[in-house]
């Protein structure tokens, strides 16, 4: 448990994953805080990090669960250079 926003996305970006993580919130000056400020792969509002997969994200094959903002290996062009965020709202969707 953290006692403010300040001090719950200090603690994502400096312990987290960095895959994914998500705010329950109906204030949404802090979500859109949250998810502007989470440095991670996928930052969702009001909805399961379940969601964070290639197949819901419609990317076809599944994304994998790397962790790093530098994915590929070997010879790498621009395209391999790129990293995404994932800004997702929802409104209390989960994954069955």
């Amino acid at each position: 448990m953290v006692d403010s926003l300040d001090h719950a996305i200090q603690h994502i970006n400096a312990h987290g994953s960095h895959h994914s993580d998500a705010i329950v919130t109906a204030d949404e000056a802090a979500a859109r805080r949250f998810m502007t400020e989470v440095d991670s792969a996928a930052v969702l509002h009001n909805a399961s990090t379940r969601l964070h997969d290639g197949s819901v994200f419609g990317l076809g094959s599944e994304m994998g669960i790397s962790t790093q903002k530098m994915h590929a290996r070997g010879t790498m062009g621009v395209p391999e250079l790129t990293t995404t965020k994932y800004l997702v709202r929802g409104s209390g969707q989960i994954r069955e």
